[in-house]
């Protein structure tokens, strides 16, 4: 039996299911241990019910077996004696077909590459299937606001632009200077270029400090000899999203998904929303690098423009 670690929100809890999925279809048991990153307050809470998915859970006992932490004073002693004998293995970089051959194995990483689930991505797009607004039975004043803007992106060259603020992120040095102010700026300037019409609908986990840059942007993309009535249409071409939060920012990926192209930030949270849209024409534009000091191209998938920290288009992946 394979255990796996599960952590983090909504996008790295769907790159753990896709990889059981992989798993199980290659006739392994697996199991999810999600007990140990989500006894705290501040844990996420666990989204994947909102596609309807259910997954097997171990028991404390079979996860304390898999990972030597009974703390029973003779096993504890004894781990002080010989130290830790857990049967782990811990994600040191991009993908790792080795995952995907253990039989017995507690699985501790973010698996966050296509390469894991490629040749079941049907499957694993039919799991990840949300349901209809109405079918979500939600609030009725986020229903409708949720239902306006869904209208909204549906009816014209949306792009779903996320912007998640890597300075709120535990680990700053995996992340520092990649989504960067000129990133996003240079990502939009290549998709105006690229859809003229195009409509920036804007969700971010920090909306505050995101008006403030989306003001800062839109005067620096318009021309001098604008019109009051020009500008005015300018700056409706740049909408806030900002219903969504904690137990509902499932629906901020849904109304990416829905949108016709994206601009992603290094989150597995915006990955999975650009690639559940399922507009065959999509541009999809991503920085070109996902973490410092770790190979990129593992987390990038198929024709996604890259561009740097500097707002420079570095390639198309192929």
């Amino acid at each position: 039996m394979n255990i796996i670690r599960m952590y983090g929100g909504l996008g790295n809890q769907m790159f753990h299911y896709a990889l059981y999925m992989k798993l199980e279809s290659l006739g392994k048991l697996v199991k999810f241990d999600d007990i140990n990153e989500y006894r705290g307050e501040r844990a996420y809470p666990i989204m994947l019910a909102v596609f309807g998915v259910e997954y097997p859970r171990a028991s404390w006992d079979e996860i304390i077996e898999f990972t030597d932490g009974s703390m029973e004073i003779r096993k504890r002693i004894k781990r002080k004696l010989f130290g830790r004998k857990a049967i782990e293995y811990v994600e040191q970089g991009g993908y790792d077909p080795k995952v995907l051959s253990f039989e017995s194995m507690y699985l501790r990483g973010a698996f966050q590459s296509e390469k894991y689930f490629s040749d079941i991505k049907d499957e694993v797009r039919s799991a990840y299937t949300f349901p209809t607004l109405e079918e979500m039975h939600l609030p009725e004043s986020l229903y409708h606001v949720t239902r306006q803007t869904l209208d909204q992106i549906e009816s014209c060259e949306a792009v779903g632009l996320h912007m998640y603020r890597s300075d709120s992120r535990t680990d700053e040095e995996l992340f520092e200077g990649i989504c960067t102010e000129k990133y996003y700026e240079g990502a939009v300037r290549l998709l105006q270029s690229r859809v003229p019409d195009a409509r920036f609908y804007i969700f971010s986990n920090e909306p505050k400090w995101v008006r403030v840059w989306v003001d800062k942007l839109i005067e620096s993309l318009m021309r001098e000899d604008m019109s009051k009535r020009e500008r005015r249409r300018f700056e409706e071409r740049f909408v806030m999203v900002e219903a969504n939060t904690g137990y509902t920012d499932y629906l901020d990926m849904f109304l990416m998904s829905k949108c016709r192209h994206n601009i992603i930030s290094n989150s597995s949270f915006s990955w999975w929303a650009a690639w559940l849209n399922d507009n065959p024409g999509k541009l999809v534009v991503a920085p070109s690098r996902w973490k410092n000091n770790i190979e990129s191209d593992d987390f990038y998938t198929r024709g996604m423009i890259l561009v740097d920290a500097d707002g420079e288009m570095k390639r198309t992946v192929e």
